[in-house]
């Protein structure tokens, strides 16, 4: 039977903490003899904009979903009104509740905390939202990592920290030589120029 990996999209969500684990998960997915496959989902199933203007397509909405194996939250400035969603958080506990793995990245932790699957787990987000998420109950709090995991709850932190995260994860979904595989694929080593440190705090 395939497996199913969901990304769940809403407005205003950060490009690359979708875009960049689905195209890791999609070169697994595309090499996986049918093992794999990545479904987008939306509220109503409809296509949605992200912050900076890229629009996705849905496959599915909340209502006709099927049970996902491995969920993943992006993060992004449309978390600020979706944690007060029901209907997203509903669906990201239901969902989390039958999931083999449960994923987010940058400020999508809030929406897994809102639908309670951060209480007392260590996790992780976006440098600027750390000590938003500190002020969260229950939560243990992990600065300058690019992803934690915690049972099978994985947070990574801001943007691109996805793309390590969804690396991770499949190797731990299949093997490591996979992963590599998909990394190579992918060209993904980075080498980028150095104008920032890790933990360093600049204007956002």
């Amino acid at each position: 039977m395939t497996k199913t990996i969901g990304i769940v999209l809403f407005p205003d969500f950060e490009d690359l903490d979708a875009i960049g684990p689905k195209e890791v998960f999609g070169m697994l997915a595309t090499s996986s003899n049918g093992e794999w496959q990545v479904a987008t989902v939306s509220q109503g199933g409809e296509p949605v904009r992200s912050f900076l203007g890229t629009t996705i397509e849905a496959d599915h909405s909340f209502g006709d979903c099927p049970q996902l194996d491995v969920l993943l939250v992006p993060g992004g400035l449309g978390t600020r009104t979706e944690v007060d969603n029901e209907a997203i958080i509903g669906f990201v506990r239901k969902q989390g509740a039958g999931a083999d793995w449960i994923t987010s990245v940058c400020t999508g932790a809030f929406l897994l905390h809102r639908a309670g699957f951060l209480e007392g787990k260590r996790a992780t987000t976006h440098w600027a939202a750390v000590e938003l998420l500190r002020q969260e109950s229950n939560v243990t709090v992990v600065d300058d990592e690019r992803w934690v995991r915690d049972g099978n709850v994985i947070t990574a932190a801001g943007v691109s920290a996805g793309i390590d995260m969804a690396l991770y994860l499949v190797a731990e979904l299949t093997n490591s030589e996979t992963a590599k595989r998909v990394q190579h694929m992918m060209e993904y080593y980075p080498k980028p120029p150095q104008f920032a440190e890790a933990g360093e705090e600049t204007p956002v």
